[in-house]
């Protein structure tokens, strides 16, 4: 799954005929929820700019630490809730990825997303959620697209600001 999504991401980047080291280049990847830091790593591989993964586990952290250290790839992680860091971020990311527990109740969820929109999704940004099949969709604030891929019991959810037409000239 994780491959499939990072070819989907490749294609919104328009790099998808990059060699995969350069498909992520230029871009600020966030990654909440981390757990082993899997995902930041994989962002980092692949040429993202800034990886910062973000996971309330100090024990996770550290994993994440150590992987990177062991797989040479930088990534900077943060041990908070996420709320937490929510609240109190100043930087804005072209990525943000969400992999929640999966018992994560849908309205905590969805204001997770309205603070991320809010505090550290870049204006042509996106976020990325993956859910269980079983829980219902995120809500996506008015003025955001969104689409959907399903693997097996999981369905990842991707939302962009809607893209305004050119104006004529």
């Amino acid at each position: 799954m994780r491959e499939a999504v990072f070819s989907a991401l490749a294609a919104w980047n328009g790099t998808s005929d990059e060699a995969p080291e350069d498909q992520l280049a230029g871009q600020a990847f966030c990654d909440l929820f981390a757990g082993s830091g899997a995902v930041a790593l994989e962002a980092a591989s692949r040429g993202a700019s800034t990886v910062l993964a973000v996971d309330r586990d100090r024990s996770a952290c550290h994993v994440m630490t150590e992987n990177a250290r062991t797989t040479r790839l930088r990534i900077q992680v943060a041990a908070q809730t996420v709320s937490t860091f929510l609240s109190d971020n100043r930087q804005t990311f072209d990525v943000v990825w969400f992999d929640p527990p999966y018992d994560l109740a849908d309205d905590v969820m969805d204001g997770l997303i309205a603070a991320t929109i809010q505090n550290a999704l870049a204006h042509d940004g996106l976020v990325v959620v993956e859910r269980s099949r079983r829980s219902r969709t995120p809500h996506f604030p008015e003025g955001f697209e969104s689409w959907n891929s399903r693997y097996g019991e999981t369905v990842v959810y991707y939302a962009q600001r809607n893209r305004e037409p050119m104006e004529q000239q």
